[in-house]
């Protein structure tokens, strides 16, 4: 069954961003601030989930005083930052995206005032209508209410809508708002995680462009 929408709300990391080696650099400094041995890409994207710091309990075995999250949110993106200069974008970005006929735009559970630099630097800010990161000095909550007030800042209805992310929680917040998704296994989150929820599962951006009507 192909999707029919009028608009495409994009992710950021692990979906238009290649970025998982960064990640798990990131991942396994915290790993080593807190004794635990470094894990692979799959055993992170089968634990990865939201919120974040629950995620990372179950990763360290322990419960996290907020000055131990405090720490792993500092490590994490100390770490990610200086790995970020080597990420590239997702194949099929930016030829896949100048083609499409739907308007689209962007939100990210990244910092906006970094996220709307490096977009620019890539090029892609053309592309979209509108552009919202995190605006909060610490992340790790979920993306519903950030994507309710994107598509209201907007206009836009949610049924209009179709939001294309690497992680449940992206499907978790097309459904709060009433907005339809696709899921590409491209990010933090194994395709037999992202399959549990039970919407389209695509192994690449061509491939989730090709649900759409």
């Amino acid at each position: 069954m192909r999707i029919r929408a009028d608009h495409v709300v994009w992710d950021w990391n692990g979906t238009l961003l290649a970025d998982n080696h960064a990640v798990l650099a990131a991942v396994n400094r915290i790993c080593r601030d807190f004794g635990r041995d470094a894990v692979t890409l799959d055993l992170w994207r089968d634990t990865y989930s939201r919120p974040l710091k629950d995620c990372y309990e179950r990763l360290l075995a322990r419960t996290l005083t907020a000055g131990d999250w405090a720490r792993i949110d500092l490590a994490f993106h100390e770490e990610y930052r200086a790995a970020l200069h080597e990420c590239a974008l997702a194949d099929g970005v930016p030829d896949r995206l100048r083609a499409l006929r739907q308007t689209q735009s962007l939100l990210s559970m990244w910092f906006h005032d970094e996220l709307v630099p490096k977009i620019t630097e890539l090029g892609l800010h053309d592309l979209f209508t509108r552009v919202d990161g995190l605006r909060a000095d610490v992340g790790g909550g979920s993306k519903a209410e950030h994507l309710a007030a994107h598509l209201d800042a907007q206009r836009l209805r949610p049924d209009e809508v179709v939001v294309i992310g690497d992680v449940v929680d992206d499907a978790d917040a097309a459904r709060h708002v009433g907005a339809r998704v696709v899921l590409v296994a491209t990010g933090v989150s194994s395709r037999r995680v992202l399959e549990r929820t039970g919407v389209p599962v695509a192994d690449s951006i061509p491939e989730a462009l090709a649900h759409l009507a």
